[in-house]
């Protein structure tokens, strides 16, 4: 069993940097690690995933801005978000998952608010 737990979400200005950190309890080694969001009155949507071997890809709504990656020493993953915009508000999930990039994705933590702010 896998528990994911997101942390780093808050308030920012546009064009600031937030890092969001997933803890996992588990053995996530093996897994694809994703981080996926969800704003308000939308669908989730994929943002970025990493294989364990350390590949990764990106929503190009993110590229260029926002960094995945992985410690498999800690069992984390985070996400630096550099030069964030307004549509960048939403619930962030950290997710763990067989099949990279787009998975399917078998284990979700409960999520982190980020909200940017024009």
């Amino acid at each position: 069993q896998v528990q994911l737990v997101e942390s780093g979400g808050g308030l920012v200005q546009a064009g600031g940097s937030l890092r969001l950190s997933c803890a996992a309890s588990g053995r996530t080694f093996s897994y694809t690690m994703g981080w996926f969001r969800q704003a308000p009155g939308k669908e989730r949507e994929f943002v970025a995933a990493a294989s364990w071997r350390g590949d990764t890809h990106y929503a190009d709504s993110v590229k260029g801005r926002f960094t995945i990656s992985r410690d498999n020493v800690k069992n984390t993953v985070y996400l630096q978000m550099n030069s964030l915009k307004p549509e960048d508000t939403a619930k962030y999930y950290c997710a763990a998952g067989r099949l990279y990039p787009f998975g399917p994705y078998d284990y979700w933590g409960q999520g982190t608010q980020v909200t940017v702010s024009s």
